[in-house]
């Protein structure tokens, strides 16, 4: 079968008669019909990833894609090992089965993104209709997915920040309030979410890039001593670099709770949730028309090419298979 394996290393490589898996007891062996490349899938395929594993051998890439059995039916699967190939097998418990209406790209590219944002704005930040969000490296695929999750669980107002200004500019249809630009100095960065704290308190921080502008959003809350409004800042991703420093100052003159969201943080009754009822439930308002999402799609033959390729902001690549 067709498969893009990886060795410790070395780059992706498209291997045509890679040896197909079988299925073992309460497994289900799917024909892959796509799979999403994303950053987390690069971070374990190279090992950099915590939950990589480190091993000599080629191994197929990705944990996650659309299936489809012999009689037609199709499943979002996760946790398996080696998607990004001709045949992948399932845990039948990992399996979310496909409404009508979305394709098979779509279907592949939106369940990262819906974990990435709803797991966070539910569970970790536990938000509330009504409240004030800030979405941190918004202009991103999963960041522009969260700005409509909150949209949709009724946020009363977002705020994006991201780095490319006409893409912050689209954010606003998207449901975005308020735009930040990353590009400006730190001063006026700082400036500029204190006045919009200072008017409308932000309660809620979904943060995909860390790096120097979280350290410069956590400097905006600090207090001078007097009541200060509370926030939950929730960490997503680092791609703007994964360490910072925070003055403890900060810390002790601020309501803030610091937490993070990702695979091994989540309870395994929030998991069952996520497969059960939240990624349906998001794919089908996306068959509803509530979600929209921008993907770019490529063959498998393309993987050593496709592995560093640039999609563009917001876009999320599709390998169809």
């Amino acid at each position: 079968m067709k498969a893009v394996v990886m060795t410790p290393g070395a780059g992706p490589r498209y291997v045509p008669d890679f040896k197909e898996p079988t299925a073992g007891e309460n497994e289900v062996l799917l024909t892959i019909k796509a799979v999403a490349i994303k950053h987390l899938d690069k971070a374990i395929a190279s090992g950099r990833h915590y939950s990589s594993e480190v091993a000599g051998e080629a191994r197929i890439v990705g944990g996650d894609g659309v299936g489809e059995l012999p009689d037609g039916r199709r499943f979002y699967i996760i946790g398996a090992n080696g998607t990004l190939a001709g045949k992948a097998i399932a845990a039948k418990e990992r399996m979310i089965a496909l409404p009508e209406g979305i394709d098979n790209a779509t279907a592949a590219a939106l369940p990262n993104a819906i974990a990435g944002s709803v797991m966070a704005l539910r569970f970790r930040a536990g938000m509330k209709a009504g409240e004030t969000v800030l979405i941190n490296g918004a202009t991103g695929f999963t960041g522009k997915i969260a700005i409509q999750v909150a949209r949709e669980y009724g946020a009363g107002k977002i705020i994006a920040t991201g780095r490319n200004q006409a893409t912050l500019e689209t954010l606003k249809d998207l449901g975005a309030d308020e735009i930040i630009s990353l590009k400006q100095d730190d001063a006026a960065f700082i400036a500029q979410v204190k006045q919009i704290h200072s008017v409308t308190p932000v309660n809620v921080i979904i943060d995909y890039i860390w790096g120097h502008s979280a350290g410069l959003l956590l400097e905006s809350f600090a207090g001078k001593g007097g009541f200060t409004a509370a926030t939950r800042y929730v960490s997503v991703g680092a791609l703007a670099g994964d360490k910072i420093q925070v003055s403890s100052q900060v810390l002790r003159s601020a309501n803030l709770q610091i937490s993070g969201s990702g695979l091994g943080s989540w309870t395994k009754e929030e998991m069952q949730l996520l497969l059960k009822e939240i990624v349906p439930e998001v794919l089908q308002w996306y068959v509803d028309g509530k979600i929209k999402v921008d993907i770019v799609t490529v063959g498998i033959e393309e993987a050593e090419r496709i592995w560093d390729l640039e999609t563009g902001e917001g876009k999320r690549l599709v390998v169809l298979i």
